[in-house]
């Protein structure tokens, strides 16, 4: 759907409700909390909601008391329901992200009502199925923030100020995105993350001439590595050994830091990841606002204490 076809089809909050209803119970709706088919629907008698639905289970060791929103992404919000779907329209097709001041101004909200919307929708974004990559995959690391130390004071210490990211793609396939921590990505860093997301019997491992590599494989699909000399200023070698694909990834990545968030706190910087790989897989789709709508209608709540339990560091 695009923006003007959301804006005809959730004009109130009541079409909102229906339709996560049908995402979220497709086969009828269930209780919450028991499971049972067993459910009266109702309406709110309050002065706030006075038309909201309200389902009631009939099994009476239960009898709770629920909605469509209850113990999603959405549970507990005091904004709109057709706000949040406008917003979830404007993120999942901004090639680019979409800051919290921006999302501010078109919603009408607080800055801080736009950025916890906007940290759930990402939570929503989360890749969960756990496929491994295969047939051909490019792997290379990027560094966001901080200062490169000067190349007669850095030594080994070159990007001890940068915080690292790691990226493989399948050509033709998924991208995965890692925040590797603080300093240089090295070989221990990396290696987790190839094993929970690259097949070992891959057809084969491109990569630049990082020394990391060699002892990141160790034995693990080490005979499918292939690398290309990018400090000789080469790119490309034969028809197809490159790591362009993934570094066109992480220049989209680049571009959401520099040119729409700006700032950015190194405790979200997966969570914008995340996001940035969720657009990137699903950038030929036409169908983005629905499955990710259907994917935080399922998803578990995030309390705005859960976001800022950790002290961040601005990148």
């Amino acid at each position: 759907m695009n923006l003007i076809e959301i804006h005809e089809t959730f004009k109130t909050d009541d079409d909102c409700l229906e339709y996560l209803a049908k995402l979220r119970w497709p086969d009828g709706v269930r209780c919450v909390t028991c499971g049972t088919k067993e459910v009266r629907q109702y309406s709110s008698l309050t002065k706030k909601q006075p038309s909201r639905k309200i389902y009631q289970c009939q099994e009476p060791t239960c009898k709770q008391q629920f909605t469509a929103t209850a113990g999603t992404i959405f549970h507990d919000t005091h904004m709109p329901l057709t706000k949040w779907f406008l917003a979830l329209s404007i993120i999942v097709d901004a090639k680019k992200g979409v800051a919290a001041k921006q999302l501010q101004r078109h919603l009408k909200c607080s800055y801080k009502a736009a950025w916890y919307l906007g940290h759930r929708i990402r939570k929503a974004m989360e890749e969960t199925d756990g496929s491994l990559l295969t047939g051909t995959v490019e792997m290379d690391e990027t560094y966001v923030g901080g200062k490169t130390i000067r190349r007669k004071d850095r030594g080994n210490r070159r990007y001890e100020n940068k915080d690292a990211v790691f990226g493989i793609i399948q050509r033709g396939g998924h991208l995965r995105l890692r925040y590797l921590g603080k300093g240089s990505a090295t070989a221990a860093k990396v290696r987790p993350f190839i094993r929970e997301n690259v097949a070992r019997d891959v057809e084969r491992v491109i990569t630049d001439e990082s020394t990391i590599y060699p002892y990141a494989f160790d034995g693990y699909c080490a005979s499918k590595h292939e690398t290309i000399r990018h400090k000789d200023k080469i790119y490309v070698t034969g028809v197809d050994t490159h790591t362009n694909t993934v570094e066109s990834a992480f220049s989209l990545f680049k571009r959401a830091v520099m040119g729409t968030y700006h700032v950015l706190s190194i405790k979200h910087l997966q969570r914008y990841l995340h996001e940035r790989e969720y657009v990137f897989n699903r950038r030929k789709e036409t169908n983005r606002f629905e499955e990710t709508l259907a994917r935080m209608a399922c998803a578990k709540p995030m309390p705005f204490t859960t976001l800022i339990a950790e002290p961040s560091e601005a990148v």
